[in-house]
């Protein structure tokens, strides 16, 4: 019996030996994960060539302004409704000239507008108050404020011929403008008459200012010959060195 109680005992130590000298597998950290393409740092010369070739400087947008920006002027007044020869238009015939003139030279443009405009649309009656303008040496107020005249060397200066001269509205703003050292470009659109005196009219209100030659168009050619009138603008802009 006794031998058999230490059987059963030698047998229980041998078991707890075993199992005090087995270890638990260990479980393997699972490796960190790799991106699928790492970017490469950038070289020195990358760093700085971006901005350098983004930067521009108040200097630099000054000048890109200026020079965008145009010393010449195409200052007109224009009438629509009905007008000689061509019934009644919705673009005035100085005004198509003024648009040739500036799109040919990048010229800005200015019309002149009356501030009380009681010009009539029919032409039988926008010629009878255009005379007694005349007549009565009026000065019609022309609306808002002229551009700045300082900013400009070379002004062209349109209108349409009534009774063989200026436009009195025209006459308002030799009289309230003053101009010095300024080449001055008269151009008429006309029925017949030319172009009625303007240069001499421009050169007794601004005698300190050069006038150079003139141009006249027929109100029928602005309104049905528009080719024609584009290549006699151009011609004269040529003469004039534009």
């Amino acid at each position: 019996m006794k031998k058999a109680i230490l059987f059963v005992l030698i047998l229980a130590m041998l078991a707890g030996l075993c199992a005090c000298g087995s270890t638990a597998p260990q479980a393997t950290p699972a490796p960190a994960p790799v991106p699928e393409s790492t970017p490469e740092p950038a070289s020195p010369a990358e760093k700085t060539a971006a901005p350098d070739e983004a930067a521009e400087t108040p200097e630099a947008a000054a000048e890109a302004q200026e020079a965008s920006e145009t010393n010449i002027l195409v200052l007109y007044f224009s009438r629509t409704g009905e007008q000689y020869e061509v019934g009644v238009i919705e673009k005035g015939n100085t005004a198509i000239v003024a648009e040739m003139i500036g799109e040919a030279t990048g010229a800005d443009l200015y019309e002149i507008l009356p501030a009380d405009d009681h010009y009539p649309m029919t032409y039988k009656e926008l010629t009878d108050v255009a005379l007694q303008e005349q007549r009565e040496g009026a000065r019609p107020a022309y609306a808002g404020e002229l551009p700045d005249m300082s900013s400009y060397d070379t002004i062209f200066i349109g209108a349409p011929v009534w009774w063989g001269d200026w436009p009195m509205i025209l006459y308002t703003v030799f009289e309230s403008t003053p101009l010095s050292g300024k080449t001055l470009v008269p151009f008429s659109t006309h029925a017949g008459s030319g172009l009625s005196g303007f240069d001499r009219s421009l050169a007794a209100a601004y005698p300190d200012c050069t006038i150079a030659k003139g141009l006249a168009i027929a109100g029928s050619d602005a309104q049905n010959d528009p080719d024609q009138v584009r290549s006699s603008v151009a011609g004269w802009l040529s003469e004039l060195g534009f």
